[in-house]
């Protein structure tokens, strides 16, 4: 048997109707060229088209991470001077609203309380005394009124008589000059009543209580017991207290002068600084979604409480001044308050956190935005 026979005989017979291995790899060859483009179109359609989605999506929502925890603050101090007596309180301690924090040495101002109840007394006592010295002016007015009737009409009778000589001419000068006397002596008494007068305002009968010398008294009076009451400190709102170590027992302590801080546990919202190109569809009252950064997975439920009305550079040391002949547009930043509506009872937000906000404003995109 021949070298040729045997091949032969070991290849397969070729099946009827069955392509060659030439056209098999024609008919492979064709379809991947087909298929090549199709799926390059494929895909471009299908990028283009969740591109398209996105869009249409995206435009419900507004984002920031540039936002802060914000809460009420207060620099606590009082409007008079003295020494520190005691600190009720100390760092980072929780007080309640009207608790008592600090209170300066309460001598000087019991002494000026003191003295300002003297002075009101004594202003009453003067006044009483110008009611009683009008009214005996009056009395001794009424008198020398009496005095003087009758010396005009000893007068009148000695000079019927004078020239007849029923009396002397010296009599009749004596009761001239008596006169003359009385007069002078009323008017004195009236000036005087006068001067009494002045002191009450011009009006005896007026109370005491609205007398200026007593309103004097009792406006000092009241100053006094205002600075006695500033001299002890009382938190405005409940919070936490800082720095308070920075004030001690026995340091001068000058009006005005901030002795710690005070930071409020229940007023405390979301400040957030949007583009202003974020903003079109932001309005009040919109639901916000809020994370913060110090405990992961955790989101607190918030409403836009208000927009600014102006942008955040408006309000830094040195605005920008854009009439120069080098202007570049730069896009501004709107500040947005969040007020906090729920979230974890038993995670604290404090005060300059940073967070994460997310604004529905229920605006959705439609294709005709795109023409």
């Amino acid at each position: 048997m021949s070298q040729t026979n045997t091949v032969a005989r070991d290849q397969p017979a070729a099946r009827p109707g069955a392509a060659a291995p030439g056209e098999t790899s024609q008919r492979q060859a064709r379809r991947t060229s087909l298929l090549r483009p199709i799926l390059m179109l494929g895909g471009t359609l299908a990028l283009a088209l969740g591109v398209l989605l996105f869009w249409l999506q995206g435009g419900q929502y507004v984002s920031s991470d540039d936002s802060y925890v914000e809460a009420a603050k207060v620099s606590l101090s009082t409007d008079v001077s003295g020494l520190v007596g005691k600190v009720y309180v100390h760092d980072n301690q929780h007080v309640q609203a009207g608790e008592t924090l600090f209170s300066l040495d309460p001598a000087n101002f019991d002494i000026a309380v003191a003295n300002a109840r003297a002075q009101l007394a004594q202003a009453v006592l003067d006044i009483n005394a110008a009611k009683r010295g009008y009214a005996e002016a009056l009395a001794q007015i009424a008198a020398q009124h009496a005095q003087l009737a009758e010396d005009q009409t000893n007068l009148q009778r000695y000079a019927a008589v004078v020239g007849n000589g029923g009396v002397t001419r010296a009599t009749y000068d004596n009761a001239r000059y008596t006169v003359q006397a009385s007069q002078a002596q009323l008017a004195q008494l009236e000036a005087a009543a006068g001067l009494q007068l002045a002191k009450l305002s011009g009006d005896a009968d007026t109370p005491v209580e609205q007398m200026p010398e007593y309103r004097t008294a009792l406006a000092a009076l009241n100053s006094a017991l205002v600075a006695q009451r500033h001299s002890v400190v009382h938190a405005p709102f409940s919070g936490y207290v800082t720095n308070v170590d920075q004030l001690q027992p026995g340091m001068y302590l000058s009006a005005g002068t901030a002795a710690f801080g005070l930071v409020s546990d229940d007023h405390i919202w979301v400040t957030a600084q949007p583009k202003e190109d974020e903003l079109t569809w932001v309005r009040l009252g919109q639901p916000v979604s809020i994370s913060d950064d110090t405990y992961p997975g955790q989101t607190w439920r918030g409403v836009v409480e208000s927009l600014s009305p102006a942008s955040g550079s408006e309000f830094s040391l040195l605005p920008a001044q854009n009439s120069s002949g080098n202007w570049v547009k730069v896009v501004q930043r709107i500040p947005v308050r969040i007020h906090i509506v729920s979230g974890p009872k038993d995670l604290k937000l404090r005060d300059g956190m940073s967070t994460e906000i997310s604004i529905d404003t229920n605006h959705h995109r439609h294709l005709s935005d795109l023409f």
